[in-house]
């Protein structure tokens, strides 16, 4: 009985491509191995954690996709965690039984074209954001923010709060007069 696993990893964000491929290669390996069928690979690109770990704030996030008895997972599961680049994986159980595994492996594969076309799309997009920032000097869109009128604004704004709070309660000692 085959099921259908999906392992999300997180790999450091100084990783360069050619290590992030040489752990997926890892990974396919193991699978391979242990006669698992990998359906994609998605490289979901570098994200804000929500907490910090191990001093990193961002990192690079896959997601594996295969089909297994189960007996593959915790060989995967020892080579991520015996390598110092990845930072946190969770294994999800996506389906208990799969039914049709070849329909199931021509999806994929169009999913993997489609998602292959949107990273290009989207390091094109980067690679323009990036010629952009060169041409204005370096500069963010945000570094020309004035700390200080972002500062007045919000302590303006708590004043206002407070002044409606001691207004709701000089009215309330109104009413009970």
């Amino acid at each position: 009985m085959l099921r259908e696993f999906e392992t999300t990893f997180i790999l450091q964000p100084e990783i360069t491509e050619e290590g992030a491929k040489a752990i997926n290669e890892r990974l396919d390996s193991i699978l391979e191995r242990h006669g698992a069928h990998r359906l994609l690979c998605d490289d979901d690109g570098k994200r804000r954690l929500a907490f910090e770990i191990q001093h990193f704030q961002k990192g690079h996030y896959f997601t594996l996709h295969y089909f297994d008895g189960g007996k593959v997972v915790p060989e995967l599961e020892r080579a991520l965690r015996l390598d110092e680049s990845v930072l946190r994986f969770l294994t999800v159980r996506v389906a208990d039984e799969v039914g049709d595994v070849e329909e199931r492996k021509r999806l994929a594969a169009e999913e993997e074209k489609l998602r292959a076309e949107r990273a290009a799309e989207r390091a094109a997009l980067e690679a323009q954001e990036a010629r952009d920032r060169e041409a204005n000097g370096g500069r963010d869109r945000d570094d020309d923010r004035d700390p200080d009128r972002d500062r007045d604004r919000d302590r303006d704004r708590d004043d206002r709060g407070r002044g409606r709070e001691r207004d709701d309660d000089a009215s309330d000692e109104d009413e009970e007069e």
